[in-house]
């Protein structure tokens, strides 16, 4: 089975940067959409963005102008650049991608098994 591997999370202070990677273990067949969730305690999971086929992208208002998401369609990779972080950016962040592996088979979502950011002085 696909499974999505996040990578880059981890402390950084305000107003800094981290990257996050997220590598598809097997190259899909087809991918629609891949793109980053986050959680943070006591909350539900948000889009943070996400990047659609022929590239087009989506952001949450809370992270327009700071964050830019990209993907690599040969390698199934989707990486999120974070700038000016804040405290309140801080959560799990979990890649997400829906596709199919095979043209057998049907589309499907996948989830990563999150990466912890957490910005603080």
């Amino acid at each position: 089975q696909v499974q999505l591997v996040e990578s880059g999370g981890g402390l950084v202070q305000p107003g800094g940067s981290l990257r996050l990677s997220c590598a598809a273990s097997e190259r899909f067949f087809s991918i629609n959409i891949m793109g980053w969730y986050r959680q943070a305690p006591g909350n539900q999971r948000e889009l943070v963005a996400r990047i659609i086929n022929g590239g087009s992208t989506v952001y949450a208002d809370s992270v327009k102008g700071r964050f830019t998401i990209s993907r690599d369609n040969y390698k199934n990779t989707v990486y999120l650049q974070m700038s000016s972080l804040k405290p309140e950016d801080t959560a799990v962040y979990y890649c997400h991608a829906v596709g199919a592996t095979t043209a057998m088979l049907p589309t499907r979502e996948y989830w990563g098994q999150g990466t912890q950011v957490t910005v603080s002085s």
